[in-house]
């Protein structure tokens, strides 16, 4: 009797030798898996070329959409009781907070913002899950512990007083490019976090509130009592503390007007230069509502352009069905559409090469070739090549999206992309870092004493060199040394610093993606292409960990739980599509493609593939700051796993 796939996929789980042990029947069901796979993908695709999936972040992002709502007195009733029916569903039973991820643990603040939306959305302090989540804030030490964000949010609403955040006065746009702190000297995200955060700190603005609702409940003492709470992590950061303390009772009563004047005037000129039309400052949502809240306290009406375009820009990230909302931190159509291009390289078909010909030609009109931008304040004489990793963001063109876009070009070995390839390969050689590695956004951003400041408390202020874009950069230059010799210098430093990145376990850390797995399959792809034998030490180290972190089910998972404790790096509580692909991709790069493991891993992704093609699983697949902010990346569970599987399938078959 010829078996359904449903049957397949039950007898996978009792069989020890499942679908792909017998060669009779194995090919057709891989085939099967891919195709669907292939054809679901194919219809995500927009009709501009690209795909652009869903990127959720924590409940900070939409409780903060609430809070924008009642601070600037724009309150979308409707839209407001939507996001709230989202707050409530990921409430933690357990506990009665939110974390910051999916099985993650209870977060104070991500549950202070989260109690205070619901609060001003119109939920009684007095319903069951305002009480459960009450109780867990104050048995958590309550809102006085929050994190610095929370607590200017806190300070805008009038729930404590401004002694209680850090010093910040908008005076620091002043500060010489010299001097220990300088904009320059953080990553572009914390920048255009922070200088609309000047002005806000500086001229103390108080949120309208219309419906007056304040949290003082959430206290262990009233507001007004509690005690100046910044937690110490080292000698250097208590004395930066006193120095903060020093900045408030004796440098603020004496700065000069005229002073204050022309910092407030060289902020703003700032942000007006960087609003991105549409795309909002910076592209992310956190930076978007600080230049929103700002430009209203500066005077610009809801009519003129800056401001009805800064809220524009923070709606697009609107996510909204007939019952429930949520805001997105920010949007990945660069980089969904180059990584599912990589899955599709990998297939043949004249629907697969018109799809990927259609993406690559959307991805090359968003190249920025001549737009000014951040970074060149440290490499002047530098041509641009870079792309973002949203729809737009002219200033802060990304070093992760622009390594993979070209190398999808380079893939289609299709001439009329060269000279795109080359910009990109140039600027990012003009972006490496001293120590041979690739940051995100900047070169060199390594001033890692910035990080103990009062204000750093999340330890995110910076964008050093990671291992996995500096892998996606080796896997660029690999692709194109042969032909264009003067890469092999950059190259092969790079290579020289993702040797020295290895962890003692064999695996490498994930900035960007979770984690260990991630990093790994970064790394062992950027090995391959360089040609690194796999009998080199430092991919069997690799290999062996990577094999032993593989679960029962055939599958690999990986939980974010490892950002704050290596014990558990590797590990997570189910295996997850995206990362077993990354451990058969990781696995497949150092030659070994005939492994249990990688047949396993392939049963695993078939037996768990949904009946319309796709995957589908609650996990949080990456990082925005490790321990700090996570995000989910809704398409990393349908182009990571077609990857996989057409990799292996090319491979074997």
């Amino acid at each position: 009797m010829k078996m359904t796939d449903a049957t397949h996929q039950a007898q996978a789980y009792l069989d020890p030798e499942p679908q792909l042990a017998r060669q009779g029947e194995r090919t057709t069901t891989l085939e099967a898996a891919i195709d669907r796979a292939k054809n679901a993908l194919l219809s995500l695709q927009q009709p501009q070329g690209y795909w652009a999936f869903e990127l959720e972040a924590d409940c900070t992002i939409p409780a903060e959409y609430i809070m924008m709502m009642h601070y600037m007195d724009e309150i979308d009733h409707q839209l407001q009781q939507k996001i709230a029916v989202y707050l409530r569903a990921r409430q933690q039973r357990s506990t009665g907070g939110w974390p910051l991820y999916h099985g993650g643990d209870l977060n104070l603040s991500c549950s202070i913002k989260a109690y205070y939306a619901l609060k001003l959305a119109g939920d009684h302090p007095n319903s069951d899950h305002m009480i459960r989540a009450r109780e867990a804030i104050l048995a958590h030490g309550g809102a006085a512990r929050a994190n610095v964000f929370t607590r200017i949010a806190l300070a805008l609403f009038e729930q404590i007083p401004w002694r209680g955040v850090p010093y910040i006065p908008v005076e620091i746009m002043l500060f010489p490019h010299w001097f220990p702190f300088h904009l320059n000297k953080v990553s572009y995200w914390s920048r255009t976090v922070m200088v609309p955060l000047f002005i806000l700190c500086s001229l103390r603005p108080k949120a309208e509130n219309p419906n007056g609702v304040g949290i003082r409940e959430l206290f262990t003492v009233p507001p007004e009592d509690e005690k100046h709470y910044f937690a110490t992590r080292s000698p250097l950061h208590r004395v930066l503390l006193v120095l903060d303390a020093l900045g408030r009772t004796l440098l603020e009563p004496l700065t000069p007007k005229w002073l204050r004047k022309r910092a407030l005037k060289k902020a703003e000129q700032w942000i007006t230069q960087r609003l991105n039309g549409t795309g909002g400052l910076g592209a992310i949502f956190p930076a978007m509502v600080n230049a929103y809240e700002t430009l209203a306290l500066l005077g610009y009406p809801p009519e003129h352009p800056y401001r009805a375009r800064a809220k524009q820009a923070i709606d697009k990230l609107l996510i909204e069905d007939e019952k429930s909302a949520y805001c997105q931190p920010c949007v990945s159509p660069v980089w969904d559409t180059a990584l599912a291009v990589l899955a599709f390289q990998e297939l043949g078909g004249q629907r697969v090469k018109r799809a990927i010909h259609s993406a690559l030609v959307w991805l090359q009109q968003r190249q920025l070739l001549t737009h000014k931008g951040d970074w060149q304040t440290d490499r002047p004489g530098l041509d641009g090549g870079g792309w973002p990793f949203q729809f737009r963001n002219d200033h802060y063109p990304d070093l992760d999206d622009t390594a993979a876009v070209a190398w999808t070009m380079v893939q289609t070995n299709d001439k009329w992309f060269d000279k795109s390839v080359k910009r990109a390969a140039d600027w990012l050689v003009g972006m490496q870092s001293k120590n041979g590695g690739f940051g995100s956004f900047d070169a060199d951003n390594t001033h890692y004493y910035l990080n103990e400041i009062p204000f750093a408390d999340h330890g995110a202020l910076l964008d050093p060199p990671t291992a996995d874009v500096s892998a996606r950069c080796v896997t660029l230059f690999a692709l194109l040394v042969k032909d264009h010799p003067e890469y092999r210098a950059p190259m092969k430093a790079c290579m020289a610093y993702l040797r020295k990145e290895q962890e003692p376990e064999g695996c490498w850390f994930g900035r960007w993606g979770t984690n260990h797995i991630y990093g790994t399959w970064s790394v062992l792809t950027a090995m391959q292409q360089v040609g690194i034998s796999n009998d080199d030490p430092m991919i069997q180290r690799a290999v062996k960990w990577l094999k032993s972190k593989q679960r029962s089910d055939g599958g690999w998972g990986e939980s974010n739980h490892s950002y704050a404790d290596r014990s558990l790096a590797g590990e997570g509580a189910t295996s997850t599509s995206f990362s077993t692909a990354w451990a058969m991709l990781a696995l497949m790069a150092a030659g070994h493609r005939d492994s249990l493991e990688v047949r396993r891993g392939a049963e695993h992704l078939m037996r768990a593939q949904g009946s319309d093609g796709l995957w589908y699983e609650p996990d949080f697949s990456a990082p925005g700051f490790p321990r700090v902010f996570y995000l989910k990346y809704h398409g990393y569970s349908k182009y990571f796993p077609l990857w996989a599987l057409a990799r292996y399938h090319k491979l074997k078959f």
